[in-house]
């Protein structure tokens, strides 16, 4: 793969030689408009060295133009390999590196992004650099524990807003690019405009590069400002795109981020330690946002410019949240390498999940964590390529496939469980005295480990042995003994197992609720009436607290969710929740019990039929929005993947016809009635449902309350070009992107033309992906619409070239890119013996391949012998 890696054995040993004072990095972006290529970038790096030694400093840059080091000019050619500036023979003390390069702008979401606007021409950049990308705009140390002072200085065009960590200045007016040498050496000539300005950043505190950050463009938004608790001023920005300002909810952002900020300095006891704070939705973004110190990005797909779930503006809510948590986890006290990665972004699940939950409108935060976080848990920790929370993490080429759910959501679970072992307080307590102890340095978890054991004064050593350095999921399923309904039960026994492949029983400490059916307001209530805090321990724990308590109609495990473990149900409890699993009035049990069939769906104890049915019957009373859209997903998967093939089309259509009967009953302009639209456009495949695709696209038919906005037009368009061998539906999809000729607009046309089943349309698709041309977002929409097919077959042509094209994906792609063409092009709905005997030849065939790449190929197959087992499994019912 393009770039290089870095060992941690070699960041160890620069780290011992090396310490870092400051970069000035001066871009020359001036002529972003009119150069799609390159920009000029000229470094300065003040360092020492403690003793004579040889090093190198990172860089990807399409040319070198000059290296200067220590007042001595050297030869780009004898030094510089594409990857690496070799620093030979330097003696103990100071040194000075100079670089004069041009670098390259991208457009895969890494380094330097170039996006241009299709809704107005303009143009628009910003940097993303985690993991490894500070280096294609800059000279660059690039590990965490290199901490530095960096000092911006950035040409650009005058009518633009450039932003960067520290506070913008006041920008200085010039006619030329300011670095006449770069001009010389092969920068673009002037801007037609003949306007230009230079903004000069003052340096930064001590941060690590890959939390640097500059923003450049039209961006326009709000401000604001607060007063942090130490009494400063700190201003506020919240920025985007100007086609897209008309749909910011810049307020909405204000509002969260005022509320965060309360929040996180009064449980950290430490005032926010930057000096203002932007946040930036940026276009094309790979991920959902970045940390940037004082200075975060976020996708502009979170700017609404149609009605979306609430879940989704709860999701953004967690999202600004996550990355105000950063500000002090993991920007003021940085991770020493990235084997703490999952420290980094379980610390901000944690907290941001904490705030959304006690600090806004989303009180049922943690009900949402269940449904998504620690599903997305529970599926990577059962995949072959599972590993401990705290993973061995050799070299860059581990860590960047290591930004999974474990990292994210196992952590998050397990330092939830870690808060309730020690305590919330004595874990604030240890927190607060890791921040003063390594505030604008770098830290490790035995660091905040120690700081959590002298608060709690309990030995955390077993915990963290058990929980973050053993890999998997243990099962606790509940046998009780003795009762009928109502009468007293004579045992309670929870028993735990654990797979064959992590043979490791874990201690949890969790609570048991007890549910009985009562009269309410609404009618028949599943009500609790009980409840136990208990630990459970080894295979088998007696809960002695339950022993002569009445049977109750529902006896659930892991109440309120504690725990980080799938659950069973004892047959009664399971008819119970089969028969009354909607009259349950709090979300959260619901979601458990929602989670506990869906586990043994996935696990092939329950038929996929079986899952779907309950589904669809209990599904309208479903109140909690995050737990809906999770819900569809579900059943959208097992009907796609785990109904055995003989009965597929007839659920696919059972399925479509469930979410149409739920959009026309459900309240008018409703969150559900939305949710069940857009879960029956994706299903919506006979004449019938063309029909009243068609209706609601051309106003014909109407479903009360609900407006068929922009976006809803292209879940409609989409759904319709699906179901289109013949091409009839270009003219649709061409018409509709003409009226929307927006970078929204056309990701959409893309996918909605790969969508259409014809081997000539899905040709088209592989060939445009393949050629390599398209940006990482028209990329990975035009992949959606490849694999969006009613009839898997029809993309079985595919598979051998798949396997075929893998090797040179991975070598000639960036990650970022490389990673979507091998999920996203696997054939995940085509579910055959063949396609594993595929997997398994081509895995036996390339040892030798990088071991990213094997691993997502592991994952695709996983996938697929496990839907076969599901399959088999369906077939008994």
């Amino acid at each position: 793969m393009p770039g290089t890696n870095l060992t941690r054995d070699e960041a160890s040993q620069r780290a011992g030689i090396v310490d870092v004072q400051s970069y000035d990095v001066s871009l020359d972006l001036s002529q972003a408009r009119t150069d799609v290529t390159t920009f000029a970038s000229t470094t300065t790096v003040r360092f020492t060295t403690s003793t004579a030694a040889s090093t190198f400093v990172d860089l990807v840059a399409e040319r070198v133009d000059a290296i200067v080091l220590d007042g001595r000019s050297v030869a780009p050619s004898d030094v510089y390999d594409g990857t690496r500036i070799m620093l030979a023979d330097l003696g103990a003390g100071q040194h000075t590196l100079e670089v004069t390069a041009q670098c390259r702008y991208m457009t895969t979401g890494e380094g330097m992004h170039r996006f241009t606007d299709p809704a107005d021409g303009e143009t628009y950049l910003y940097t993303q650099f985690e993991v490894p990308d500070s280096r294609r705009v800059f000279p660059v140390f690039e590990q965490p524990d290199l901490k530095a002072t960096f000092a911006f200085t950035v040409t650009a065009p005058a009518q633009w807003r450039v932003l960067s960590n520290q506070p913008t200045p006041v920008a200085t007016p010039v006619d030329t690019p300011v670095d006449t040498a770069v001009a010389t050496a092969g920068a673009p000539g002037a801007d037609p405009s003949g306007e230009y300005a230079v903004w000069a950043f003052e340096a930064t505190p001590r941060l690590s590069s890959y939390v640097t950050a500059i923003v450049a463009g039209p961006y326009d938004g709000i401000t604001a400002e607060l007063t942090s608790r130490d009494g400063r001023t700190i201003s506020l920005g919240v920025f985007c795109r100007a086609s897209l300002l008309p749909f910011l909810d810049g307020d909405e952002i204000i509002d969260l981020t005022r509320r965060g900020f309360v929040f996180y300095e009064e449980q950290f006891d430490l005032a926010y330690p930057f000096a203002k704070y932007d946040q930036v939705f940026v276009p094309e973004f790979n991920a959902g946002a970045m940390e940037n110190a004082g200075l975060v990005t976020i996708t502009d797909t979170y700017v609404f410019r149609s009605k979306v779930a609430e879940a989704v503006r709860e999701r953004l809510a967690v999202t600004v949240l996550h990355e105000l948590a950063h500000m002090w986890f993991g920007d003021l006290v940085t991770m020493r390498w990235w084997n703490d990665l999952w420290l980094n972004e379980s610390f901000a699940e944690y907290a941001s999940t904490l705030a959304c939950a006690e600090a806004t409108r989303w009180t049922q935060a943690w009900t949402t964590f269940t449904a998504v976080e620690k599903t997305w848990a529970y599926r990577q920790d059962q995949l072959p390529t599972t590993h401990p929370v705290i993973a061995d993490i050799r070299d860059l080429a581990d860590v960047e496939v290591n930004f999974d759910g474990i990292t994210y959501a196992k952590g998050g679970s397990v330092l939830k469980q870690l808060v309730h072992f020690v305590g919330r307080e004595h874990f604030f307590e240890g927190l607060r005295a890791y921040f003063r102890a390594h505030a604008w340095d770098n830290a490790e978890f035995t660091d905040l480990l120690r700081e959590l054991s002298l608060a709690s004064g309990r030995d955390l050593d077993t915990w963290v042995q058990v929980w973050l350095q053993t890999a998997g999921v243990t099962t606790l399923r509940p046998v009780i003994e003795g009762g009928g309904a109502g009468e007293p039960m004579t045992s309670v026994t929870v028993t735990q197992e654990a797979p064959a492949e992590h043979p490791v029983l874990r201690p949890h400490r969790l609570a048991i609720g007890l549910y009985d059916l009562r009269d309410g307001a609404s009618g028949t209530e599943l009500t609790r009436v009980h409840q136990v805090m208990v630990d459970v321990d080894g295979a088998s724990t007696e809960i002695e607290e339950l022993r002569g308590v009445p049977r109750p109609a529902l006896l659930l495990v892991n109440d309120d969710d504690h725990a980080y473990a799938k659950i069973r149900l004892d047959p009664v409890s399971a008819a119970t929740a089969v028969e009354h699993l909607s009259a349950l009035a709090d979300s959260m049990p619901r979601r458990l019990l929602w989670a506990a069939t869906w586990d043994m769906t996935r696990d092939g104890e329950l038929g996929a039929r079986q899952f779907i049915d309950l589904a669809l019957r209990n599904v309208a009373a479903e109140t909690d929005s995050s737990a809906l859209s999770s819900l569809l997903s579900q059943v959208a998967g097992a009907a796609r993947m785990y109904v055995a093939a003989e009965y597929r089309q007839a659920t696919c259509d059972q399925v479509a016809h469930g979410w149409w009967a739920l959009a026309e009953s459900a309240q008018p302009g409703s969150d559900v009635q939305l949710q069940a639209l857009r879960g029956f456009c994706s299903f919506a495949r006979t004449p019938e449902h063309v029909a009243t695709l068609t209706g609601l696209l051309s106003g014909g038919r109407e479903l009360p309350g609900l407006a068929i906005d922009t976006d809803l037009r292209w879940d409609l368009v989409t759904a319709i070009a699906a179901t289109d061998p013949t091409g009839a539906s270009d003219a649709l999809v061409a018409t509709e992107a003409a009226g929307d000729d927006t970078a929204t607009g056309q990701r959409s046309a893309a996918a909605a033309r790969a969508a259409r089943p014809s081997l000539d349309a899905k040709e088209q698709a592989w060939s445009a992906v393949m050629a390599g041309d398209l940006s990482n977002a028209v990329q990975a929409a035009t992949i959606a619409g490849f694999a969006r097919a009613h009839d898997p077959a029809l993309i079985s042509g595919f598979v051998p070239r798949y396997f075929d094209v893998l090797s040179q994906v991975w070598q000639t792609r960036t990650l970022e890119m490389a990673e979507q063409i091998v999920v996203g092009m696997y054939p995940v709905t085509l579910v055959e013996r063949d396609l594993l005997d595929r997997a398994d030849a081509w895995l036996a065939g390339n040892p030798d391949a990088p071991a990213g790449l094997r691993r997502l190929i592991i994952e695709n197959r996983d996938g697929t012998a496990r839907a076969l087992r599901a399959r088999a499994r369906d077939l008994l019912d």
